[in-house]
Order: structure tokens, then sequence, then C-alpha cells
């Protein structure tokens, strides 16, 4: 009985819709290279170890034919994936649930309208720490 209580729970989490959280955006004045550095160097500055870079849009252009698709959404775009051993824990304590937000991430993305840096809004409350984190990197990443 347990099992399929459980299941069709889970079931319906998998169904639920998702809802797209807002990003805080930044111009960044510079190449794609100068900023992907800069976000790592900034991530690192903090004594923060970087996890996994993803490297979306080399993905996403890699695999446009093989989906049907010919629109170049970035010429190039990474997302830093890293965590906070001292701001993971001080959000979890305070909820739990927060561990659905790490690792945190910050995103680089060039389009024709530039090279931007950036990262989602986390809810208000118990995880405005990560978010602290996250703006006090990206401003220092893009020079503010």
């Amino acid at each position: 009985m347990k099992h399929s209580i459980l299941a069709a729970a889970f079931g319906a989490m998998l169904c639920t819709p998702a809802i797209a959280d807002e990003a805080f955006t930044y111009a960044f004045d510079g190449s794609f290279d100068d900023a992907t550095f800069a976000v790592e160097s900034a991530i690192v500055g903090q004594g923060l170890v970087i996890d996994y870079v993803s490297h979306v849009g080399e993905m996403l252009n890699r695999t446009g034919a093989d989906v049907g698709s010919d629109t170049m959404i970035f010429s190039q775009a990474d997302i830093f994936l890293f965590c906070s051993a001292v701001v993971s824990r001080q959000v979890m304590e305070a909820d739990p649930m927060n561990i659905t937000y790490c690792p945190y991430g910050i995103f680089v993305m060039e389009t024709d309208d530039g090279v931007t840096v950036g990262h989602k809004d986390y809810p208000d409350g118990s995880m405005q720490a990560v978010e602290d984190l996250m703006q006090q990197i990206v401003a220092e990443a893009v020079g503010n």
C-alpha cells in the first residue's frame, strides 16, 4: 500500500508543469572567453570549487540538425555549477527542501546582442544567502 501511494505521488509530481524562474542578467563588456574566465575566477576566489561546467551552447549547436532545427540560440553558452558548504548548510538548515536548488549555477552566454552573465532568481526568504552569494560572484565577474 505504501509503495502505491508513493508511486502515485511521484507520478503526480512528474506531471506537474514546471514554472520558469526569473533570472538576473548582466551585460559583460568583453569576449565570451574573458567572461568565462572572469566567472571561474570569481567563483574560485570565493574559496569554492566548480563541480562541473555544462557546455550548453556546444550541445545545442551540435544537435540542432538532429532535432530538426537550424536556429542558433547561442553562439556560445556555459553554465558553471558549484556549491558552498557554508551557505548550503545555512539554507538547508532553514528548510531542507532547499536541496532542490543545489548545485548553484552561473551562466555565460553569447548571442547577437553580446555576452551576458547571470543566475536564477532564488525564492525570497531562506534562499536569500544563496542569492547574495550569486550576486557577489557575478558583480565581481562583470566588474561592478
